[in-house]
């Protein structure tokens, strides 16, 4: 897919840029496709969640039962977070992106 870089001008139509729509295929997207699709994606960003905090632990050094010990989670909620059946919210995403970014400083706060 090609990509490029467009400037419009929000009070004049005539500058966005002309795309093409298939309308048949538009015409012929039910609600049920629209549902599969969002199935989908929500699975694939599931899945991405799990990759990131899996490998946040591995980058640590760390087991599953030592990870969720220092950072105060159950050992499940850790196999959860990686298997794709939870995704963290709230401090423990903002947590993971830490461990990430600062590892030793996050790491040392938390003993």
């Amino acid at each position: 897919m090609k990509k490029r870089q467009v400037t419009v001008d929000l009070e004049d139509i005539a500058s966005f840029p002309k795309v093409r729509v298939n309308n048949q295929r538009l015409d012929e997207t039910t609600e049920e496709n629209l549902t599969m699709q969002q199935a989908s994606d929500d699975a694939e960003a599931m899945e991405d969640v799990a990759r990131f905090a899996r490998r946040v632990r591995r980058r640590l050094g760390l087991t599953q039962l030592e990870f969720s010990a220092r950072i105060n989670v159950s050992q499940e909620t850790i196999r959860n977070w990686e298997q794709g059946k939870r995704c963290p919210t709230g401090a423990a995403k903002a947590l993971l992106k830490v461990l990430d970014r600062a590892p030793e400083a996050a790491l040392h706060a938390l003993s």
